[in-house]
């Protein structure tokens, strides 16, 4: 072979590797920036979901101190066993003192019986 053939032969081997090793840069790095992307999804998700969790325990923690701060008062499905006697007096007793300082006309039974009623309605 003449040196002319073995030198255009060898530029054309260079410029096609050089041309697959182009190819294969490009290629990598088109993978490269999938992967980058799928890590960044990845790691997005991850944040939402540490939030959702965070969020999800802040609201647990906060509703069980208040629960454990709020002073124990009656719910509002109290049932009428709950109710004493004692309740019922003390409710008449400031039916009373209210109806007094108001001037308004009334009696112990009036009062007793307001006090019963506005504790069944508790």
């Amino acid at each position: 072979m003449p040196k002319k053939t073995v030198k255009k032969a060898a530029k054309k081997t260079a410029k096609k590797t050089t041309a697959k090793k182009a190819v294969k840069k490009t290629t990598k790095k088109a993978s490269t920036k999938k992967v980058a992307k799928k890590a960044a999804a990845k790691k997005a998700t991850a944040k939402k979901a540490a939030k959702k969790v965070a969020k999800k325990s802040t609201k647990k923690a906060t509703s069980k101190t208040a629960k454990a701060e709020a002073p124990a008062q009656p719910e509002a499905t109290a049932k009428p066993a709950e109710v004493t006697q004692e309740d019922i007096s003390r409710a008449a007793y400031l039916n009373f003192v209210s109806r007094i300082e108001n001037g308004f006309y009334g009696d112990e039974i009036g009062d007793w019986l307001a006090a019963v009623e506005s504790l069944k309605n508790q």
